[in-house]
């Protein structure tokens, strides 16, 4: 009888491919084991095995497998389970979980390789001038790939030129899989045996008297190799006897020393010895009891701890506790930025146990870590990490820590699959039968709508570390300042005489602005035409630093403008303002202070965020202007004052969660400010003073916020009360997204009613080049969200098999917040 396996492929299709395997191979393959398949003509992909059987495919003839690529599974079973949750949940295809959680040197490419054909001499005569170019390149190099010949030729589409060169016997084509991933090898020296004896090396150093460099080279190893008993690197010899690589290879050459190679991993622990955590005070104490009952009786608990409050160390408490059990910890964070800082907290207890995992790590890197998780290893007990961390094949995990639990960085928007990795983390604990702790000093509706409904447990902590204050937040009316004339630039007299205040004391400052770049709108003064990218629907950010213009929606860029592209005209005015204008007031007001500018264009480095967390915490900046990374979770001790330059952009974004995260936003930056002693000062700069939010703000009352803010959900049934789908179709054809938006709508209102909001054009409704529809189902509590999907997938498969719609691209996003 044959055997079969089921494959996931990285692709988004629905279904899994089954491909024959040899009964030895049938007994040898596991699920989660890698295997390279044929896909379509030519393709090749990793597939992953989902499971091993015996059922025929009834539809197509099952191909062979080329080649098993791993001896042991690298996906373990839960993972699969839990890929399968993802997958159903979130409406997307299991290979779009595939290439999701697996770090991309594990998901081997296929290149098309070109080699000399059969026949030995080609008359050129019959070969067209390109295909002449192709072969006369293969006499000097014995293979080249798609890529290679695109370059010779200066073309993107070269298939029909090999095509050509097949026919006339000139090449053949092959399918060649290559690994991703190369190991990292370290070189190192030792002296060659024949000199280790006393005798042998006394002449060594006679032989090497008229070579004082190579003589210092030997004589520095050999007295690295006495004091360390370790294998002696050649950086570090180099470094050690101050000689040239060039010294030590021709130490090597002449056979004095022997080069090996050992494989190390990229990411290491160079600390000192651990120090023991700190002692909680009696209220942290009280927390950590409350939360180590509270997962008595439920899975998840919701720690609401106010800024500065110590959370950090009740983790550290829990992770103690369940690295005792022998169990591993999964450390969730909203931004990489953060990480930086817990990183150094956290290997201060735990040394080489902490293990980092995010998107600025090197593909090498992550498959370093995954493979430490996968094998339990001893570096791998704690994983500290952003929204893809969840995907690591935990094998005993006992505690998953979401910090800074409302942030919408969890929330994945693009590519599929768009899940939430609070939500995730959730079910992940839930499948190894781990505990779930949220914390947060400003949670997000849901979770605490989850705790009043006794679905999670609840804990607060409600005071500062070493009873500090909260910071005293005041509000500053601009629309008034402005009348009296006593604005300067964007600041008001009361910032400015805090800010000197602040400075003359020694104490730092952070000034918020949620906005990057110098001015987002320029304006002609005549005619009013603004510049805006060709490819979206939204005006061209002007940076200075650059003297560009650029859209922050696609990346297009464009030389700052002269005069006006309509008129002519040369008088241009800027409207609004991003960070490098305040940067750049703030040289001017305070010109002997070190300013410093904190968004997404000065972290762009691997470091980036480290130097200017780095800098600011050894108090080499004054002065920091940022946006909202700026706001996430960071512990600087010596910041006093925090300036919010414009409350008012954040409040009124059309969106139902703007108030809820303008709350979260102010309080969350108003917590860096007097983080010891000193009690912090907080200014927030509006034109609306008397609006609820920032009266909320201002006397940091979460309770009130929470209940006006769950009166509006109730009222026009918006999450948590009812759950949502949000449904976007792109196309670069407006008639045709048109007309297909509303036929959606049509099809699911026959279903659902009233219960579907749209189609309707979003706030910024073409992004490169593409036109935007939304569609939103609301889903009431009594409704089963498993039918719904049902149904909305029903729809979508009519949808796809209308051929005017089949070009149109349909997102399904679950819980889009």
């Amino acid at each position: 009888m044959v055997d079969f396996i089921d494959v996931i492929i990285p692709i988004p299709l629905k279904k899994l491919f089954t491909y024959t395997v040899t009964p030895a191979e049938a007994e040898f393959l596991k699920p989660g084991m890698r295997v390279a398949v044929p896909f379509g003509k030519s393709k090749i992909y990793t597939g992953l095995v989902f499971s091993v059987h015996k059922n025929e495919p009834a539809a197509y003839e099952a191909k062979d497998i080329q080649q098993i690529l791993d001896d042991t599974p690298i996906v373990n079973a839960q993972q699969l389970k839990f890929w399968q949750w993802i997958a159903s949940y979130y409406m997307c295809t299991l290979g779009d979980v595939m290439r999701a959680a697996l770090p991309n040197a594990f998901i081997l490419e296929s290149e098309t390789v070109v080699t000399k054909g059969k026949v030995a001499i080609i008359d050129d005569s019959v070969l067209k001038d390109d295909e002449f170019l192709v072969y006369e390149a293969l006499q000097h190099q014995s293979t080249l790939k798609i890529q290679d010949i695109s370059n010779i030729l200066g073309k993107k589409n070269v298939l029909h030129v090999i095509k050509g060169l097949i026919e006339k016997e000139a090449v053949l084509v092959e399918e060649e899989v290559y690994e991703k991933y190369k190991p990292k090898l370290v070189r190192y020296v030792k002296l060659q045996t024949s000199y280790t004896s006393e005798k042998a090396f006394h002449e060594l150093m006679e032989e090497l008297s008229r070579a004082p460099k190579q003589r210092d080279v030997v004589l520095t190893l050999f007295s690295i190799s006495a004091k360390t008993k370790k294998p002696v690197k050649v950086t570090d010899l180099v470094t050690e006897s101050g000689a040239s690589s060039s010294v030590v290879k021709a130490l090597i050459d002449k056979g004095v020393l022997e080069e090996y190679h050992i494989q190390t991993d990229r990411v290491e622990y160079s600390g000192e010895d651990t120090e023991a955590s700190k002692h909680l005070n009696e209220h942290q104490e009280t927390a950590l009891t409350e939360i180590n009952s509270s997962f008595q009786s439920h899975a998840v608990t919701l720690l609401h701890g106010v800024t500065s409050s110590g959370k950090t160390e009740v983790y550290v408490k829990l992770i103690e506790a369940v690295l005792q059990q022998g169990r591993q910890v999964l450390y969730l964070l909203p931004e990489i930025a953060l990480t930086t800082q817990l990183i150094t907290r956290l290997q201060n207890y735990f040394g080489e146990q902490v293990a980092v995992f995010h998107s600025k790590y090197s593909a090498h890197e992550r498959v370093e870590v995954w493979n430490q998780v996968l094998t339990n290893s001893a570096k791998a007990q704690i994983v500290l990490g952003a929204r893809s961390s969840i995907f690591l094949p935990f094998n005993h995990l006992g505690l998953i820590v979401v910090d800074e639990e409302h942030e919408q960085s969890f929330k994945q928007f693009d590519p599929a699959p768009r899940y939430h990795a609070r939500d995730a983390a959730v079910v992940l604990a839930h499948l190894h039968q781990a505990k779930t702790l949220l914390g947060s000093a400003t949670p997000s509706l849901e979770s605490y709508y989850n705790a009043r409904q006794n679905k999670y447990g609840f804990v607060e902590l409600l005071y500062r570390y070493n009873n500090v204050l909260m910071p005293d937040i005041e509000l500053v009316d601009i629309k008034d300042k402005q009348k009296k004339k006593r604005m300067k630039g964007h600041f008001s007299d009361r910032l400015i005489e805090e800010m000197t205040e602040t400075l003359a004391e020694g104490h730092q400052i952070i000034l918020f602005q949620n906005r990057r770049g110098f001015s987002p709108i320029v304006e002609c003064k005549t005619c009013g035409h603004a510049p805006e990218c060709p490819n979206c629907d939204v005006s061209l950010t002007y940076h200075q630093y650059r003297n560009q213009l650029r859209c922050h929606y696609c990346g297009y860029q464009a030389a700052m403008i002269q005069d006006c592209l309509a008129c002519g005209g040369q008088d241009l005015d800027s409207k609004g303002f991003g960070t490098e204008q305040i940067e750049e007031e703030v040289k001017i007001l305070f010109p002997d202070y070190k300013v410093a500018r904190m968004d997404l264009d000065t972290t762009r480095g691997k470091y980036g965020y480290e130097k200017i967390i780095t800098a600011l915490e050894q108090q080499e900046i004054d002065i920091l202007v940022g946006t909202q990374m700026l706001t996430k979770g960071l512990d600087f001790r010596n910041v006093k004052l925090v300036g919010i330059m414009n409350a008012d952009n954040m409040l009124n974004f059309p969106d139902f969660r703007a108030h809820e995260r303008s709350f979260q936003l102010m309080l969350q930056v108003a917590g860096r400010a007097g983080r010891t002693a000193e009690r912090g000062k907080v200014l927030i700069q509006t034109y609306n003073p008397h609006h609820n939010i920032l009266q909320q703000v201002s006397t940091n009352n979460y309770i009130d916020m929470f209940k006006e803010q769950m009166n509006d959900r109730y009222n026009f049934k918006y999450p948590p009360i009812y759950k949502q789908i949000k449904i976007t179709l792109k196309h670069k054809d407006f008639n045709r997204v048109e007309t297909a938006s509303i036929w959606f709508a049509k099809s699911l209102r026959q279903v659902f009613g009233d219960y579907v909001l749209g189609p309707e054009a979003p706030p910024v409704a073409r992004i490169r080049n593409q036109f935007h529809k939304n569609i939103l189902v609301k889903i009431p509590k009594k409704h089963s969200l498993a039918k719904t999907k049902e149904a909305i997938i029903k729809i979508n498969n009519s949808f796809e098999s209308v051929k005017d719609f089949r070009s149109v691209r349909v997102i399904l996003n679950v819980d889009n917040f």
